[in-house]
């Protein structure tokens, strides 16, 4: 109960953090189009953006924090000192690397620049490529805070590194009126790196305030942990390239659909983002630490055991709330000016088939992070692959018979079969490795069961008692189009209410251990 609670407390500092980040991520945006409108001069600085934040989510927060963290909470089995010894190692490893792929980046800006806009003429090229050059330290700054987030993490420390982004759009949003309005939208630039730094500087200082304080030091590479960390990084990496193939594969099939079809999807996705940001994430950030400390396979599967249960029961309410209120939602987003009805119909459709993905997404998230904390590269690598894979596959079968319903429901469908595959690679582990230590001993077997028969006709009955009644909701009091913003998002935000309040009741009712691990969380 008590590891429960504290995974539930650690997964709530990050669902805050998040969401903090993500007005503000929002408010940012507001600012730069109030500067650049949707110009030519803001289309270089979104190119040269992509860039340095791809860099980021491949190399700095994805492939640094699953070689580092699993590594780092061992060593801090042994003790404090050994692991922020090997952590002020790996910085000093991480500051010439990333350094080095700075330089790397900067020199090759132009061409860059060529493979992800080619369609961009001269002028605007030498824009892109000169903001790509201005803003590839930002990769820099990005890593040692990724490095810094790790660390933290890993000691117990949640909430500062998930408000560190916020704090990074915070300084965008103070600083971008006045530096655009001496380098114009170069200023753009170095509000990012001035993001960057606070994004850094922030988690520093939090890591001097709990005796952490990260200096680098000189690297032993006879070190066994700090040459298993480097070992782990590349093919981490490599898996994790894979994901941003899913995106262009759905904008490629989608280019052979009707019109506005990649729009469609593309909005579709805007609102997915956010409760698979919002939950998702959090809690599979925060499960991963706990995961790489638990020292036999019995507490191994325990703990992953709760973190998909406790991932389902906040994301399956999420999931049943967004398809019934789909219309309603992504017609208080989106409808307005160009956005007509057509759009209005076809993103709402494509909204439903992505929601559904949802659950399969939240599992196989987690179950990623338990194949980083078992250090195993290729099964994460060939998890990855089979997701990627049978996306594109069902993306193009799909797609004849359902259109541009096909790439939307697709990465559902193969995130839930990846996640399978995920678990399969985790239980043969466990299995060999609890043969391995008990070596003739009667011990239990070591079962992974994610829910039980009445855990699962728990949650059916609470959430068809949920549904019925945002039905109810529904009926007695209708959606109006003509109303103003105002009302119409009061009514979105009333429905939500309505299904928050009747599936904890349910849950609550029918005493699902969720609600104490929350409890002693809080």
């Amino acid at each position: 109960m008590q590891d429960s609670s504290r995974m539930v407390r650690h997964a709530l500092l990050m669902m805050m953090g998040t969401f903090v980040s993500r007005i503000l991520g929002l408010a940012r945006e507001v600012v730069t189009a109030a500067f650049f409108g949707a110009s030519g001069r803001l289309d270089a600085f979104n190119v040269a953006y992509t860039l340095a934040n791809l860099a980021r989510q491949l190399v700095a927060e994805g492939a640094l924090s699953a070689a580092f963290v699993p590594v780092f909470s061992r060593a801090l089995l042994e003790s404090r000192a050994r692991a922020l010894s090997l952590a002020r190692q790996a910085m000093s490893v991480l500051i010439f690397a990333s350094l080095a792929v700075t330089v790397v980046g900067m020199i090759g800006a132009p061409l860059l620049t060529l493979i992800m806009a080619p369609g961009f003429d001269a002028e605007t090229s030498l824009l892109t490529t000169s903001l790509t050059r201005w803003m590839f330290p930002f990769l820099f700054l990005i890593s040692m805070a990724a490095l810094a987030m790790g660390t933290l993490n890993s000691l117990g420390a949640f909430f500062v590194p998930a408000l560190a982004p916020a704090f990074s759009n915070l300084i965008f949003i103070l600083s971008a009126p006045f530096l655009v309005r001496r380098f114009g939208v170069h200023g753009l630039a170095v509000a990012v790196l001035l993001g960057g730094g606070m994004h850094f500087s922030s988690q520093w200082i939090w890591s001097r305030h709990i005796g952490a304080s990260l200096v680098p030091e000189r690297p032993d590479f006879a070190d066994a942990d700090l040459r298993k960390m480097l070992l782990l990084f590349l093919p981490y990496a490599a898996g994790l390239s894979l994901n941003q193939v899913n995106p262009v594969v759905s904008r490629m099939l989608g280019s052979f659909l009707e019109e506005g079809s990649i729009s469609v999807l593309n909005y579709a996705n805007r609102i997915v983002q956010l409760p698979l940001g919002l939950f998702v994430i959090a809690i599979s950030q925060a499960v991963l630490p706990q995961l790489s400390r638990a020292g036999t396979p019995h507490r191994f599967v325990s703990t992953i055991g709760e973190a998909l249960r406790f991932a389902l029961f906040i994301v399956l309410p999420a999931t049943v709330g967004l398809v019934m209120i789909s219309s309603p939602f992504v017609h208080v987003i989106f409808v307005r000016g160009a956005f007509g009805d057509q759009a209005w119909n076809a993103t709402s459709w494509a909204l439903v088939l992505s929601v559904l993905g949802l659950p399969g997404m939240a599992c196989s998230t987690v179950v990623i992070r338990g194949l980083y904390a078992l250090s195993m590269p290729k099964a994460a690598f060939i998890t990855t692959f089979f997701s990627v894979g049978s996306t594109a596959l069902l993306s193009f079968l799909l797609m004849f018979p359902m259109g541009y319903g096909g790439p939307a429901l697709a990465p559902g469908v193969a995130f839930t079969l990846s996640g399978m595959l995920g678990l399969y690679f985790i239980k043969r582990k466990i299995e060999a490795t609890a043969q391995a230590q008990t070596q003739g001993n009667e011990d239990p077997p070591v079962r992974l069961r994610v829910v039980s028969m009445a855990w699962t006709c728990g949650i059916i009955v609470a959430l068809a008692l949920m549904a019925a009644a945002l039905s109810l909701y529904m009926t007695l009091i209708p959606y109006r189009v003509h109303l103003g913003l105002g009302l119409r998002a009061a009514w979105c935000l009333g429905a939500m209410l309505t299904g928050v309040a009747v599936y904890a009741a349910a849950t609550l009712t029918l005493k699902f251990d969720e609600w104490q691990w929350i409890k002693g969380a809080l």
